[in-house]
Formats: C-alpha cells, sequence, structure tokens
C-alpha cells in the first residue's frame, strides 16, 4: 500500500507463481499478481527521461486519485 492506497512497484522474479499471469511486451516478460490485474486494465507504462533525471510513468485510466510522487494512486 501506498500513501494514496494501491502502490507500483516493480521487482525481479525469481519464479511465476501459481496466482501469477505473465505478459510479454518488447522482448520483456511482465509477472503480475492475478488479483492485481483489475486495477492496471487498460493502463501504459512509458520511460521518461528530463534533465538529468529518468523514471518511470503510468498512465492508469482505473487511478481516480495519486499521490504526489505518482507511486501510488487509489480506484473506486
Amino acid at each position: 500500500m501506498g500513501c494514496s492506497g494501491l502502490a507500483y512497484t516493480f521487482d525481479f522474479a525469481d519464479a511465476v507463481g501459481d496466482n501469477d499471469l505473465t505478459f510479454e511486451s518488447l522482448d520483456t516478460k511482465i509477472v503480475v499478481d492475478r488479483d492485481q490485474v483489475r486495477y492496471l486494465a487498460g493502463a501504459t507504462l512509458d520511460y521518461q527521461k528530463s534533465g538529468l533525471g529518468a523514471a518511470f510513468k503510468f498512465q492508469n485510466p482505473n487511478a481516480k486519485s495519486e499521490c504526489g510522487c505518482g507511486e501510488s494512486f487509489s480506484v473506486e
């Protein structure tokens, strides 16, 4: 959980669990817990560079509000 509710988190998956779904995009396998997929339906993920910094940016149509840092969101 993040400060606005749900949080976007990334980690390397050593294994795919029984409750996980896998997706592939640009030769990268993405593993998502089956129970959490509904919060990401229709979402896109972009890598953005700005000046000396860079970050992943989610565009999530399910998010009704986000925290200031963009790492967490809430849904209805």
